[in-house]
This record gives structure tokens, sequence and C-alpha cells, in this order.
């Protein structure tokens, strides 16, 4: 890790792609969710926030950032 980036704060919370696990539809949801994330297609819950990151219930396909 060079020098410069032990001082240059970054953030621990990132966009994620998650599939349902009922319909296999995939969406982009934040960690660090404030509100319940439902799936577009079928109303599965797929995020639900615990007061700091967010409980994820389906698969995590791919992380962003």
């Amino acid at each position: 890790m060079s020098e410069w980036r032990m001082y240059i704060p970054q953030p621990k919370s990132r966009f994620i792609l998650v599939e349902c696990s009922v319909c296999s539809n995939t969406q982009a949801v934040f960690t660090h969710s404030s509100k319940v994330v439902k799936c577009n297609i079928c109303g599965e819950i797929l995020v639900k926030p615990t007061g700091g990151k967010a409980l994820i219930k389906g698969k995590v396909t791919k992380r962003y950032g």
C-alpha cells in the first residue's frame, strides 16, 4: 500500500449487485441501506436495515467501488 493511501480516508460502504433467491433478478443496492429494499419483480425482501450495515438476504454477485 502506498504511503498516501494510508492518509486518505476511504469509505466502508459501497454499492453491490444482489440476486433475488426467488426469481433470480439482479438489483443494485447500498450496503448501508436505511430502508427495506424489495425485489422489483416478485417483491421479496433483498436488504433489511439494522442500524449500520444492512442485512443482505439475497446473493451478492458483484461489488462496486
